[in-house]
């Protein structure tokens, strides 16, 4: 407790506290070690009986008595007071409160000079740092525990003059030095760097709970400077190091000459990407930023870690209401692989830029946001902005362009319905103008569902799966709109001089091309939400004979539906050769309809071995069930039929393909009447066909694959999906020699029909793997071995 005058001065104090500027400029004439300012004028007592008595020298004396981080409680203070009170200066849960020594501690090491070996080790922990910035931790933690990197943003720098961690040193006429310019150019440009990085976070779709922190703590990361600026900064710096190169070690300097020509590639890369146009010239710089890397890499060990430069205590400088966190910071290995997956995924990403055609287009996004490590957040939003950024789709192409494009690939090659000649009717009575009318409705109608697809297709693979169910209903209405504008389209094609109408003429017979095209996407993304839920482990080992199921139920109407396309493109290609009169097509025309049955043939294929392998592995995980391998765990609170409503919640609303009844999908799970080695035997003969269909599609060129500048990327999926097969057949061949066994011992009958449910137990053990022990994430095959023998 304070002495009784010291109480009665801060009661005093309390009546009649003293005006906040006046503080700040007292708290300013201080720090400029200026002379006192007077006294203010004494106030006029209004009344004779007030005494007025000049208390600050006894306050002053009062308050020296307190070493930083004393609580000082008054036992007048209210319970309010009390409570406001308690945060101030306690260093359990006051933020700011930094003892006095710490302080001091931190000013000489921010202004102390360092050896070239101690900025390598400095530079080297910030790259790890950034990377855990990256990953998604919050620059609270991470960069912003670095004194230099604080003593820069703050006090907030005015110009790029004072963005200087020495900045009253050099006030006072102190010459920076060589090792200081290195690890000043250094941090400039990485909070340039990361100023960059959050704007185009922003600019795009991203979830900051999920991928990534872009709160700045009301810091500025030199917004107001240009690259062109911090560049010349990073180059004043390699000629100061150029400079003292004989009183340097040669290594060292080449080390530090890299770690600075890494963080000018990264702000080239940055200035290249909002260009969007040439993508050579786009990947030099991510190219350079890996060889950079490798270089980091290997002089790493010339480094000194200086543990004293980077404090959790800088956080109680920032804008921020949250306590003291402890400083995230990967290792440097983990970080190094972190940077190299970054630049060789920047250096791919800019390939989407090649545009060649939509559904080209779709897989490359499809096998990029597949890739294992999943390219980090910063890659993704790049993505985003490289497909569709101020309204212009890939740097150069029009919305209607892709749009147009996408359909004439998948159902209306060389189609009067997409001819450009239409909008320039002016007549409204011709059938031509309603057509164009009509068709720029649909286009505006469904454009931003189809632009969702690739935005959702960028985000993490959890939020993509959740959003992908919010697309699917989008499209279920999208579906519908295309039956109403096919129905307008046929009649106003029907009107045409020379009737050039479509293939058939019965509403039967009618190809409804729009609604096909949605009803194509609808059921491609339905086959993704149940595929992603086997690469996010969603469902129980138990389920997955269900789940495999009903993927083959999806991906055979797939097939039905690529079929009933196919023909109708068939009898198109027909009718325009029989209008030319057996002459030749136009080129244009050849071309197109030879690429979209080319597109159909390739979605056949893929949609095949899709169904044949699912079906597959849904009667080996029945087979399993069955003989009692795969153990069901109690659910004492839950129900088969819970279980089966929650896991297709996602496809409730659907129409079509309407969602099959819970009796069909637990008969077809668990085929119960059908003899176990019968089941296998299936299993087999699905897995030779699923086997054949990946043959034939690992041999589809570039083109034929539609797979244009992501060639290996696709077929290393293809060929996963193969081994996939092979080894799905290895586990059935593995059950059917156990259950030949026991047939051998006469326990059970030659085609195990008198199988009861594992009630003679097989001397096989089943594991079933995580995804990412699998060969492709979205099968996963059980391993079948023989049973350890107990000792």
């Amino acid at each position: 407790m304070l002495p009784s005058e010291a109480r009665d001065a801060l009661r005093l104090h309390q009546e009649d506290p003293v005006p906040t500027q006046d503080l700040q400029d007292l708290s300013l004439a201080t720090d400029q070690e200026q002379p006192p300012l007077p006294l203010p004028p004494q106030p006029q007592a209004a009344s004779k009986g007030i005494m007025l008595i000049d208390i600050t020298a006894r306050f002053t004396a009062a308050a020296s008595t307190l070493v930083p981080g004393e609580l000082v409680k008054d036992g007048y203070f209210t319970l309010f007071e009390s409570v406001g009170a308690l945060e101030i200066m306690d260093p359990k849960m006051d933020s700011g409160c930094v003892p006095a020594e710490e302080l001091e501690d931190g000013d000489q090491q921010i202004t102390r000079a360092l050896l070239p070996g101690e900025v390598l080790g400095i530079i080297d922990q910030l790259l790890c740092l950034e990377m855990a910035w990256h990953l998604g931790y919050p620059l609270s933690q991470t960069l912003l525990t670095c004194i230099y990197m604080t003593g820069i943003l703050i006090p907030q720098p005015r110009g790029l003059y004072e963005a200087d961690y020495l900045r009253r040193n050099l006030a006072e006429g102190t010459q920076r030095s060589p090792a200081h310019a290195v690890l000043r150019a250094y941090c400039i440009a990485l909070i340039k760097t990361c100023g960059e990085v959050i704007t185009t976070l922003k600019n795009e779709l991203f979830y900051e709970e999920e991928d990534a922190c872009t709160n700045t703590y009301h810091l500025s990361l030199l917004k107001d400077t240009s690259r062109e600026d911090v560049r010349n900064v990073l180059r004043e710096a390699h000629t100061a190091m150029t400079g003292v190169m004989n009183g340097w070690a040669a290594d060292v300097c080449q080390a530090l000459a890299s770690r600075l020509f890494f963080r000018e590639a990264f702000l080239t890369a940055i200035d290249l990407a909002e260009l969007r146009i040439r993508p050579d010239a786009l990947k030099e710089p991510w190219l350079q930023m890996a060889s950079a890397i490798r270089e980091i890499r290997e002089s790493h060990n010339l480094g000194t870690a200086v543990p004293a430069a980077f404090n959790t205590k800088m956080q109680g400088i920032l804008a921020s209401t949250m306590p003291p966190r402890p400083m995230v910071q990967p290792s440097f290995d983990e970080a190094i692989g972190h940077w190299s997956h970054l630049c060789l995924d920047g250096a791919e990403a800019v390939d989407i830029l090649r545009y060649e055609d939509p559904q080209s287009l779709l897989s490359f996004v499809l096998t990029f946001q597949a890739k294992k490590p999943q390219p980090l957040v910063y890659i993704r939003t790049l993505v985003q902005s490289f497909i569709f950024a101020e309204n212009i789709m890939l740097g150069e192409h029009s919305i209607r362009e892709i749009l147009d494009d996408d359909l004439a690939v998948v159902v209306l090659p060389a189609s009067v319905i997409l001819d450009p000649a239409n909008d320039e009717v002016e007549a409204v009575h011709d059938p031509r103008h309603a057509l164009a009318k009509r068709m720029e409705e649909f286009r505006i109608r469904c454009f931003s569902s189809y632009l969702e697809i690739f935005r959702t297709l960028c985000q993490n693979r959890s939020r993509s799966r959740r959003m992908l169910c919010h697309v699917l209903q989008e499209w279920e209405q999208i579906q519908i709109d295309a039956e109403e504008t096919d129905s307008f389209v046929q009649t106003a094609i029907n009107e045409m001089p020379g009737k050039r109408t479509l293939a058939g003429s019965s509403p039967a017979d009618s190809p409804l091309p729009l609604s096909s095209w949605a009803f194509l996407y609808k059921l491609r993304l339905m086959e993704w939400v149940v595929q992603l839920g086997f690469e996010l482990e969603i469902y129980q080992p138990d389920e997955l004979a269900g789940m495999y199921w009903y993927l083959s139920h999806l991906s055979k109407r797939r097939v039905t539906h690529c079929e009933r396309i196919r023909s109708f493109t068939l009898n198109s290609l027909a009718d325009l050769r029989q209008q030319t009169g057996g002459r030749a097509l136009p080129a244009d025309q050849e071309e197109a309809m030879t690429k979209s049955l080319s597109f159909l043939q390739t979605m056949l294929l893929d949609a095949s071995v899709t169904w044949e392998l699912s079906d597959a592995l849904s009667s080996l995980y029945a087979a399993l069930g069955r003989t009692g391998l795969l153990k069901v765990p109690t659910r004492p609170l839950s129900t088969d039929e819970l279980r089966y409503e929650l896991r297709m919640k996602p496809f409730a609303s659907v129409g079509l393909p309407a969602l099959p009844p819970f009796e069909t999908f637990q008969r077809e799970a668990q085929q119960a009447s059908v003899p176990v080695v019968t089941i296998l035997e299936y299993a087999d003969k699905a897995l030779g066909a699923a086997k054949k269909g990946c043959e034939l599609l690992t041999r589809f060129n570039e083109k034929e694959a539609f797979s244009s500048h992501h060639h290996q990327r696709w077929l290393s999926r293809t060929k996963n999906m193969h081994k996939s097969a092979i080894f799905a057949g290895l586990a059935v061949a593995s059950i059917k020699n156990a259950l030949h066994a026991e047939a051998g011992r006469g326990k059970i009958g030659s085609n195990g029909a008198n199988f009861d449910s594992g009630s003679i137990p097989l001397k096989l053990a089943v594991e079933v793997p995580r995804p990412d022990k699998c060969y492709h994430e979205w099968w996963i095959i059980p391993k079948v071995a023989p049973a350890k023998q107990p000792a």
